[in-house]
């Protein structure tokens, strides 16, 4: 009896290691690369440079603000002309603001919804795309955010009539998980 009982002690152990290992794989796998970043810079301070105390120092430029037109509460707000996305959290700040390619058909101006989301498909260019975040639909052509998985950003050949509208892969995750189906999208000139 006492082979049998540790037998049985030994294969529910190893299963019970097995099952953990692959929860562990998940939650790494899932979890943001920003938490990521900051748990690693959590337990830094960063060097203080007191090399030129008159400010004239090289400084990165400040972020773009969120347009002032745009809307109230959380919000993907597009601006054709700059061609730049923002993704507003509910106090009206920006969480992140980056540049995208535009596609050759663009929406009106206006506000719209999450309407569909896509982990992975080909985009009407033929290009595989990742993160597709679609809101909108202007004469049969679907307008959306994507990012090409090869990191790619093609200019749009202006002659086929694209809607998919291209981010860097990081900007593509982040879009994709800020923009949830429902979520408002303002698209402004």
């Amino acid at each position: 009896m006492p082979a049998k009982s540790s037998t049985i002690v030994t294969a529910l152990t190893a299963a019970a290691v097995v099952v953990v290992g692959v929860l562990g794989y998940q939650a790494a796998a899932s979890a943001p690369d920003t938490l990521t970043q900051a748990r690693k810079d959590s337990h830094r301070s960063a060097p203080k440079d007191h090399s030129d105390r008159r400010g004239t120092k090289d400084r990165a430029p400040a972020p773009a603000p969120v347009p002032a037109a745009s809307g109230k509460g959380q919000r993907v707000v597009y601006s054709l002309g700059d061609k730049r996305v923002w993704l507003v959290g509910p106090k009206g700040k920006a969480l992140r603001t980056f540049t995208v390619a535009p596609s050759t058909v663009s929406p009106p101006l206006g506000t719209y919804a999450v309407s569909s989301r896509s982990v992975s498909v080909t985009g009407s260019d033929g290009i595989a795309i990742e993160h597709v975040v679609r809101f909108a639909n202007v004469d049969s052509v679907t307008i959306g955010f994507s990012a090409a998985v090869d990191g790619s950003r093609p200019d749009p050949d202006s002659s086929k009539k694209t809607g998919g509208i291209r981010e860097s892969r990081d900007d593509g995750k982040a879009l994709w998980d800020f923009a949830l189906h429902g979520t408002k999208v303002v698209v402004i000139a």
